[in-house]
């Protein structure tokens, strides 16, 4: 793609990097295959492709966003499968990371839209804000008919009905291995997951120290700044990734460390790109360091050699969170993983398909978000799976909240196939409990 930045613009580091994206791009159109919204509304400027033109039109321009404009992007999902199927290598998320930033700064929203946003980017980021925040809505759920706004009314269908006691295994502290150390590891604890569900962290701390992790939570660590970064807030997101930079490098410059291990793949395609994020930044050096040890935990995993487990005679429908196969491009170890333990693993048509959480969208954009919440559904349900397993817990709130199959993390399961308790999730009122042997 032709562009016509000035001398001038290109002295800004985003233009630079845009105009490096801009031009890889040449208008085949594969994207439009593999995007959920385009397939949904059937507009070209809800595609890959069409948000690209009416981007690099508004920088080029350096005019102030429409609201035309502004819908189109901010009905991008961000799940990044445009990324996947691009033959040209088209780094489409820093594209419209820079885009939403750049809307941050030049557009002012309807009062109700930046009340909403900023609400969000005050709670969500914050565990114990949200807790309070999710109370208040399991209260609120019986009157949400009453919501005049969708996105209000999808804030208080989205409380869970239990919210999980505090888990001080999040706490800062270190958790000696079970078996001879093979590796020490930072845990990142996150912020919502630490409000939604606890037990996923306690896994993931019980399967690496049983595997020979040494296992840290680093004082000072806390939210990604994802939630905050894809909303355009940069100083926020910045603010809490370099809480992070510096909590990980002291221990990286201390004991040391092999890996940072997420259980949250959103959070994690967010860290790896901490060396860009932080490119022109006093930290460059540090983020870096931090980006080039970040790993999935599914990663870890595979480098740990979790030892094979007996047939479970169990189904497990996985689902991929897009930041786990299109972000991080990591599509085989979690499936292989199960494998491993002994279960039967089954995947959904159009696996490729986002399930509508993305972050804060389902809360922002809810009527888009239900429809392709509907579809996930759909093809999870249609493999008549025992239980459904995944990587983000976005996914997990967003697929569980519309399905009686049980859904929980990847951990989850392979925690309890190596020695831990049955995932809490199985047991539960409210949901199909699959007829599964104990795995001990």
């Amino acid at each position: 793609m032709q562009t016509n930045f000035t001398k001038t613009q290109m002295q800004d580091p985003g233009i630079q990097r845009a105009n490096e994206i801009l031009r890889a791009c040449v208008h085949c159109g594969f994207c439009t295959a593999t995007c959920p919204t385009y397939q949904v509304l059937g507009d070209e400027l809800d595609s890959p492709r069409g948000r690209i033109y009416q981007i690099k039109d508004m920088l080029e321009n350096e005019r102030v966003p429409d609201p035309k404009t502004v819908m189109h992007i901010d009905r991008c999902l961000s799940c990044l499968a445009c990324m996947t199927t691009c033959p040209s290598g088209v780094h489409y998320m820093h594209l419209v990371d820079h885009a939403r930033e750049y809307i941050e700064n030049r557009y002012k929203r309807p009062f109700t839209d930046r009340l909403l946003r900023w609400m969000l980017a005050q709670i969500l980021p914050y565990p114990t804000r949200f807790r309070l925040a999710l109370l208040g809505a399991k209260i609120g759920r019986p009157f949400a008919f009453l919501m005049p706004d969708a996105r209000l009314k999808a804030m208080l269908e989205m409380a869970p009905k239990q919210i999980p006691p505090v888990s001080r295994n999040d706490d800062p502290q270190s958790f000696a291995p079970k078996a001879p150390r093979k590796m020490r590891v930072a845990l990142m604890t996150g912020c919502a997951q630490k409000a939604l569900n606890t037990d996923i962290n306690d896994a993931t701390i019980r399967l690496l120290t049983r595997l020979g992790c040494e296992v840290v939570v680093a004082k000072g660590a806390g939210c990604c700044g994802a939630l905050t970064h894809h909303m355009g807030k940069t100083s926020q997101s910045h603010a809490s990734a370099a809480q992070n930079i510096r909590a990980w490098t002291a221990e990286m410059d201390g004991d040391g460390l092999d890996a940072i291990v997420i259980n949250t793949s959103g959070c994690g395609t967010t860290v790896k790109d901490y060396g860009h994020m932080f490119r022109n930044d006093p930290l460059a050096t540090d983020a870096k360091r931090v980006s080039d040890i970040a790993m999935d935990v599914s990663e870890v995993l595979m480098k740990l050699e979790m030892p094979e487990g007996t047939n479970k005679d169990t189904i497990v429908a996985y689902h991929a969170a897009c930041s786990l196969q299109h972000g991080q491009q990591i599509k085989t170890f979690p499936k292989d993983l199960l494998k491993r333990a002994g279960f039967s693993v089954v995947e959904p048509a159009d696996s490729h398909l986002c399930c509508g959480s993305a972050g804060t969208y389902n809360l922002m954009q809810p009527e888009i978000s239900k429809q392709l919440k509907s579809r996930k559904i759909r093809t999870l349900e249609a493999k008549q799976p025992d239980i459904i397993a995944a990587g983000n817990i976005g996914c997990m709130m967003q697929i569980g909240g519309g399905t009686e199959i049980p859904i929980v993390h990847t951990v989850e399961l392979l925690d309890w196939a190596t020695g831990g308790p049955q995932p809490a999730a199985l047991t539960q009122g409210g949901k199909r409990t699959p007829d599964i042997p104990n795995l001990r």
